[in-house]
């Protein structure tokens, strides 16, 4: 990630906070400012503070790692586009996308902030594409999109501003196209898993627009989803309300007393754009016989901080937030209780050296503060695993280590800490 592994409280600057905003109606957003992970700026706008931009960007690697793993080259494209692009496939059009954010230049050149990538590019891919040979591509990046909400009471799950990765296929045919589709959907399925979602989340069925016949979602189960899905348990699948109908259900084979009407929240998308986009901005190639050809297109969406908020919404409990192992900002929460003499002090301070050089990230609670306010400000930030030393926990030459997910508490040795954790 690049960031340091270990941390000291007393450093970081922003603090824990009793209440949310008053104007903040979302459970995510509440908790996540209560905890000091992100700020308000305005209605669907959040700046991410020390702690949650650690979040977001494990988060990020996941999805990058499983990206690299299919084939996906990372690049990083601007957020101000150029209107006359969008005006070729006619998007620039407000009748046609109505959340644009449109800015003028001081010549009076009108621009966008960009809510998607294709246009810019397939104009790019064209510049690169000649032949048979180039081909496929597999281009993403983790950028930040700007869509001109109506409304945005979601908290980081619908942002007028938010991070995503945007990956786009560039297919010489349907068959390599479909090949890759399928490769997606599994490295959805993989990062879903990954950051603790995979058993609420449900590949679902949803309308594929003029290029296919389906696209797909993938829904989260939420009581803060905006969406309503149909969900087949059995069978790890679910049919978005927009495209539910008996024709749907029997061309899907699925029985329609065995699903379950749910709110889910949208985590991911992929589509199959067909050549709407290639043709319109001249993405072409010579095929092996010298003929020219239309460059078959998919896109694949994950909104990196709805991901976020998602975990928050599923992860937490009426102390505070609890995150999986595999995105929580630190792995370990050392706490050193107050004492008088200052020998528990220097004995935590020996076990944060001793936890660093294992390399493991540990979040350390240097703070001159009572006990009682260090236990609060800890479930509230909701490091996956607790360390307390004490004087009592010194006399007994044992760490005292609790489980923020399940509450059990252990008392162990170092040694045994170290090389049970690391095996995990």
């Amino acid at each position: 990630m690049g960031y340091d592994i270990a941390m000291k409280q007393s450093q970081l600057f922003t603090k824990t906070r009793k209440e949310a905003p008053k104007d903040e109606v979302s459970k995510n957003a509440a908790l996540l400012i209560r905890a000091g992970f992100v700020h308000k700026e305005m209605a669907g706008v959040y700046s991410f503070l020390p702690l949650g931009l650690r979040v977001m960007r494990k988060i990020e690697e996941v999805v990058r790692t499983e990206m690299d793993t299919i084939g996906g080259q990372e690049l990083f494209l601007p957020a101000l586009q150029d209107k006359k692009l969008w005006e070729v496939t006619g998007r620039w059009d407000d009748a046609i996308v109505d959340n644009w954010f449109k800015t003028k230049l001081k010549n009076d050149a009108e621009l966008g902030l960009g809510f998607t990538h294709e246009e810019p590019l397939t104009a790019i891919i064209a510049e690169h594409v000649k032949s048979f040979r180039d081909l496929p591509v597999y281009a993403y990046q983790f950028q930040t999109k700007f869509r001109n909400e109506q409304r945005a009471k979601s908290g980081i799950m619908r942002g007028r501003e938010f991070l995503m990765k945007d990956l786009y296929s560039f297919s010489p045919d349907a068959v390599t196209h479909d090949a890759f589709y399928e490769k997606v959907k599994q490295a959805y399925v993989n990062i879903f898993n990954r950051v603790g979602l995979g058993e609420r989340t449900y590949m679902t069925f949803a309308s594929g627009g003029s290029f296919a016949k389906y696209s797909h979602e993938f829904q989260t189960l939420s009581e803060a989803g905006e969406d309503i899905v149909f969900v087949d348990e059995k069978k790890k699948i679910a049919v978005n309300k927009e495209v539910f109908n008996d024709g749907v259900l029997a061309d899907l084979g699925l029985d329609k007393s065995a699903l379950v009407e749910k709110k889910a929240v949208e985590v991911g998308n992929i589509f199959s754009l067909g050549t709407r986009f290639s043709d319109a901005l001249g993405l072409s190639y010579l095929d092996e016989r010298g003929e020219k050809k239309s460059v078959v297109m998919g896109s694949y969406g994950i909104g990196i901080s709805r991901l976020m908020g998602t975990i928050t919404e599923t992860y937490s409990d009426d102390k505070g937030l609890v995150w999986p192992m595999s995105v929580a900002p630190f792995q370990v929460h050392l706490i050193a209780l107050p004492d008088k003499g200052g020998k528990v002090a220097a004995a935590a301070e020996n076990l944060y050296q001793t936890l660093l050089g294992k390399g493991i990230e540990t979040l350390y609670d240097d703070r001159d503060l009572r006990a009682g306010e260090k236990f609060a400000d800890s479930d509230l930030i909701g490091i996956p695993v607790r360390i307390v030393v004490s004087e009592k926990t010194m006399a007994e030459d044992i760490l005292e280590v609790k489980d923020r997910k399940s509450g059990e508490v252990q008392k162990v040795s170092i040694t045994e800490f170290v090389d049970k954790f690391r095996a995990e």
